[in-house]
């Protein structure tokens, strides 16, 4: 898929739309948690399992809902989107996001998409030194065989579009 083509070219459905203040989503931690949680459990019930289905989900946006609080912006708002196409599921979240911090989210993105991925992941995961943000996104990748994209819509926030198979992974 190429970066011009929407959801929708490609036949995913929209699940779930939500949008938050920044500075309301970052006043507490429990946010993370409580959105991850609710958002699996509402998309997941049509699933083979769908209790593991969410808990596989849960865990993969509560990686990228931290992310996202860890930006430690206030300003602009928080967008999540939740789309599906067969047994994928997408997750588009924007938020507001300095340019610095864009531009190291962008190399990390190409980088998991080098053919010495894995080796980084386990350099990634071995090394405290590290930034979170990365182990979580060479986690997706690796662990969860995520697609991850990353755009800049050129509004101070940056996107990141997930694709996950978790129904490959209920396998």
């Amino acid at each position: 898929m190429n970066m011009k083509e929407t959801p929708t070219d490609i036949g995913f459905e929209p699940l779930l739309d939500l949008e938050m203040n920044m500075a309301a989503f970052t006043a507490d931690w429990l946010h993370c948690d409580q959105c991850s949680n609710y958002v699996a459990r509402m998309v997941s019930h049509d699933r083979r399992d769908p209790i593991r289905h969410a808990n596989l989900l849960s865990s993969a946006l509560n990686e990228l809902l931290e992310m996202s609080f860890h930006s430690h912006e206030q300003d602009g708002e928080f967008v999540y989107r939740f789309y599906r196409y067969r047994d994928m599921e997408r997750i588009e979240l924007t938020f507001p996001c300095s340019p610095q911090k864009s531009g190291f989210y962008h190399e990390i993105v190409q980088d998991l998409k080098s053919e010495q991925a894995l080796a980084s992941y386990l350099n990634v995961i071995g090394n405290d030194a590290v930034p979170t943000d990365q182990a979580i996104l060479f986690g997706l990748a690796i662990n969860y065989d995520a697609d991850i994209k990353v755009k800049d819509p050129g509004t101070g926030a940056l996107t990141f579009i997930v694709d996950l198979p978790l129904e490959r992974l209920l396998n």
